[in-house]
Parts: structure tokens; sequence; C-alpha cells
């Protein structure tokens, strides 16, 4: 029977997979609500109303999915992991109760206006509380990212008989790799819900349904993406540099260096081999990991010798999660260029190669997103706060046995309950976007709810 420790780490590094998915999109999809309600207030064009209308629903899902998949999260910590409030609770446990009390709330209490509220309310108060849940997501981004960052960076603490005690809330708070974090995590929620606008809209275009609607709602994706793309890369790149130099061990086990090396080399492909402490295999574009993690050719990178074995990270994973994450950020930039030369060309709503393209590409952004979260989290590994707790010590001594059937349990409920939200978001599309000729008119409201009276 496997380590019970080992077992529970699984056991949380899958329930916690399974959960970033849902707020990944629902954040960009949040915005794009706001977005859309917004242009139809404006313009009282009723595509874009359609589009409100239309990517609701899938909101709504996906936001019940992620509620329901995060409460487990929150009792994980005390059964499997038990130590871990006793020994940082006091920095960490007022952070995740400023998100439930300023953005779990916010959004729970104007979330049943926004989608109910219709014929209720009037549009200009109705498109506050799509703003309000928009802005409610973005809040909470921002404290369980707060959170998370001070694992990877401590700061504005003291430790009293092996506990830790806040000293400074800013310096908790803005810890040194927060303000990257924050920045690539909510791009990558931006740049996920529009290549799954952007796919939908191109199966749309591909069956010649629904064009209009689809027409515009492509457009908007595709110049999203030629946007977002060029950001997040740039995000990355800052991000990478903070990570080079609070954390030089995890820009190691991203890059496969086992020695120190001025002018290292970017390894496109690799064979870690923990074990041997060495790559069995490599492809290497000399100097360019210094290039693009110092931004000096010749720039030094610390190599995972720099720290004992125990002390390394799971060299592989990380390797080829950074790679996974690489390689589908510079599809997406790829899909924004092609977008652009297409709309130069006349092109954007026919061409196939593009729509197949964008079509492809729905699930690139949370694959991308999940591939990036591990090389942040197994990258850190084997601490839970960098240099000062490690994972193992805080790991509940529980059976293997009850942790192996817990385990089994979530995979069998987790992936039935996926596999009913991907059913319904699949009827959702082909159901299309509703008819909204009535919904249009102020007419319909009630004459006190109707801004023209």
């Amino acid at each position: 029977m496997p380590d019970p420790a080992l077992l529970s780490r699984f056991q949380f590094a899958f329930t916690i997979s399974y959960h970033i998915i849902f707020p990944t999109i629902t954040i960009g999809l949040s915005l794009y609500l706001a977005l859309m309600e917004g242009l139809w207030l404006k313009t009282r064009r009723q595509v874009y109303l359609q589009q409100a209308r239309f990517w609701q629903k899938p909101f709504a899902i996906t936001f019940g999915m992620g509620v329901v998949s995060g409460v487990v999260l929150s009792y994980e910590f005390g059964t499997n992991f038990s130590r871990f409030s006793e020994i940082v609770g006091p920095v960490l446990s007022p952070l995740l109760t400023y998100e439930v009390l300023t953005a779990f709330f916010l959004e729970a209490g104007f979330l049943g206006i926004m989608l109910f509220g219709w014929k209720k309310v009037s549009p200009r108060v109705h498109f506050m509380a799509t703003c309000v849940v928009c802005v409610g997501t973005m809040i909470s981004a921002f404290w369980i990212l707060a959170a998370n960052s001070w694992m990877h960076t401590p700061a504005g603490y003291e430790i009293v008989d092996g506990v830790f005690h806040p000293t400074d809330w800013w310096a908790v708070i803005f810890n040194p790799s927060f303000p990257y974090r924050l920045t690539h995590m909510l791009l990558a929620s931006f740049l996920s819900a529009s290549l799954l606008f952007a796919g939908v809209n191109a199966i749309y275009l591909l069956r010649k349904q629904h064009t209009e609607f689809a027409k515009s709602g492509f457009s908007i994706s595709m110049w999203a993406i030629l946007v977002l793309a060029p950001l997040q890369i740039l995000a990355g790149d800052m991000h990478g540099l903070n990570v080079h130099e609070h954390q030089p061990v995890k820009v190691a086990a991203m890059e496969a260096v086992w020695e120190t090396e001025q002018g290292a080399g970017f390894r496109l492909f690799a064979l870690p081999n923990q074990k041997e402490a060495k790559n069995d295999f490599e492809i290497v574009i000399p100097k360019a990991a210094s290039l693009i993690l110092t931004h000096d050719i010749n720039g030094e990178i610390a190599g995972l010798d720099q720290v004992a074995p125990e002390n390394r990270p799971p060299v592989a994973v990380v390797f080829f999660s950074f790679r996974i994450m690489l390689a589908l950020g510079g599809l997406m930039l790829l899909l924004g260029v092609l977008g652009f030369w297409a709309r130069r060309k006349g092109r954007l709503f026919d061409h196939r190669l593009l729509l197949n393209f964008s079509r492809l590409m729905i699930p690139a952004g949370v694959i991308a997103t999940l591939a990036g979260w591990y090389v942040v989290e197994v990258g850190r590994q084997p601490w839970l706060v960098q240099g000062l707790v490690r994972t193992m010590d805080v790991t509940s001594p529980l059976p293997a046995s009850q942790v192996m059937s817990t385990l089994i349990l979530f995979v069998a409920v987790y992936s039935l309950l996926f596999g009913v939200y991907l059913y319904f978001m699949r009827k959702l599309i082909r159901q299309g976007p509703p008819d909204v000729t009535g919904a249009a008119q102020d007419e319909d409201l009630p004459t006190t709810l109707n801004p023209a009276h």
C-alpha cells in the first residue's frame, strides 16, 4: 500500500485540479457577460443581448460546479492536513475568511438578480448586478492568490512556538510573488474564456447556424485573444523573473538544470533522471534559458545541485508541465495572429482553417492553466511554506486504506459530475442563442422599472 501522506497529497492535487477548471472559466465569462450587456445598453443591438443571455446559463452551471468542488477543499485541510491550520492558520485563515465575506457573499447576493432579474429590474440595474458579480469573482481570486502566494514567498510574519503569526498584514497580502501570480492568473482566465467564446461561435459559423450571433461573438473573442495572448506572455516573463529571484530551485526544475550554469541552454525536450541527477536525453537551444530567465545571454541559472536531493521537487512533472504551458501559449498567440490576418483579408468568418483551429483550442486555456499550476505547486515541493514548513510535516496520520478509499470515491464522483457538466454544456450549445426580440424592449418592463418613464 502506498504511503498515506503521498496519497493525501495526490488526493488534494486531484480535487484542486478539478476545482480550478471552474473558477478559471467563470472569472473570464463574468467579464464577457458584463461586456456584452454593456454593449447592448450602449448600442441596443439585440445580438449583444443574445450573447449575454446565452452565456449566462453556462456561467451559472460552471459557477455552481466551482462552489461545490471548492467546499471539499476546505474539509481536506482538516481531514488530510490537520496540522496545516494549526501552524499557518493565524496568517492564512483571515485571508480565506475575507474571501468569503467580501467576494462570495457579494457574488451570491447579486447572482440571483443577474440570472433571474431580466423582467424584474431595469436594464441598468441588471447590468450593475452583472458587473458586481464580475468584480466579486476577481476579488475572490485576489484573496485566494494572496494566501497561495504567501506560501511561496512568505513575508510579514513571526514564528512563536512553531506557529506563524502575522506582524504586517500589508506584507502578508502583497508578498513578493502576489502581484505577478494574480496578473498571470487573471489573464489566464480571460484567455480561457476567450478561447471558449471563440470556439463555440466558430462551431456555429462552420455549421452556418446563428450566423449574426456567431459573427459578433467570434469577432470580439478574436480581438481579445490577439491582445491577451501577448500580454500573458509578458506577464509570464515577469513572473518567471520573480520566481528566479525567490525560488531558484523551482526554476532549475523547470529547465532540468542539475548543475549551476552560466549561459544555460533552453531544453526543448529532455528526459530528466531524478535518481542520477542528470538528463538521459536532451535537445537544447544554447544560452536561451539564461536569456529568458535572466535577460542576460550569459546569466547564471542555479542548478538543483544547490540543494540536497530530499529538497528537490519532482523534476519531470515540473519540466513537462512548463513546456505544455509554453506550447499552448504559443498556439494561442498563433491563433490571435491568424485571426488578425484573416480579418485583414476579409475572411474572418469563412476561413475554415481558422474556424477549425478555434474549435480545437476550446480547452487550451484551461489545460494551460492546469499545467501552470502544476509548475507552481509541484515546483515548490517538498515545502508547504517555502523553506520553512514541509508538506509531509502537516499531513494527518491516516491509514493508507482510508485515504485510498476516499481518493477512489472522489475520482468516481468527480468524473460523473464532470460528465454531467459536459452534457449540459453541450446541450446548451446545441440549443443555440435564445430569441430576445421581446426581451430587448423596455416596454416589457413594469412601468415603475422602465427607464423611459
